[in-house]
Order: C-alpha cells, then structure tokens, then sequence
C-alpha cells in the first residue's frame, strides 16, 4: 500500500531524485534558522540605530544602515528558506 503522507508528486521518485529532495529540504531549513539569526539581530540593533539616527551628524549612520541591511537579509534568507522547504509536512 502507498504511503498517503508522501504529497502525490514524490511517490515515484527514484533514490537519487529523493537524495536531492532531503539535501534541498535540509538546505532550506539551514536558511531559515540563519534567518531567524539576522532577525534577532536586526532586532538588537535597534537599540543602536535609533541613537545612530538622533545624534549622527549628516549621512554618517553605520549603525542604520548595519540594521536595515540585517533586517533585508532576514527577509531573504527566510523567503529563500521557505521557498527550499517547499513540499516539507514539517511545517
């Protein structure tokens, strides 16, 4: 008898073809846990950017620009992840 939990699409794959599904899944997973690492990060330099923002003088805002570049790879790295794991029932 089939097992109903695997989705339709990967009842026939081949061992190789299944290798690489498992290696796509774990790649995707690993995204997103660094996701989760950047996000908690941007969180922290929350801290620091809104002083950066209120006593920066001009353009000079490291720390603002550290935070928003954080948050943006957050955002990636956790779409990307998602879009790996894609098909997983872990979810």
């Amino acid at each position: 008898m089939a097992n109903l939990t695997i989705p339709a699409a990967e009842r026939g794959l081949t061992p190789n073809q299944v290798e690489r599904l498992d290696k796509r899944r774990q790649w995707g997973l690993t995204f997103q846990v660094i996701a989760g690492q950047f996000a908690f990060f941007a969180v922290l330099l929350t801290l620091w950017s809104g002083q950066d923002l209120t006593y920066s003088p001009a353009w000079i805002r490291p720390m603002f620009y550290y935070n928003v570049l954080t948050g943006v790879l957050a955002v990636i790295f956790g779409l990307y992840g998602t879009w790996l794991k894609r098909g997983a029932r872990e979810f």
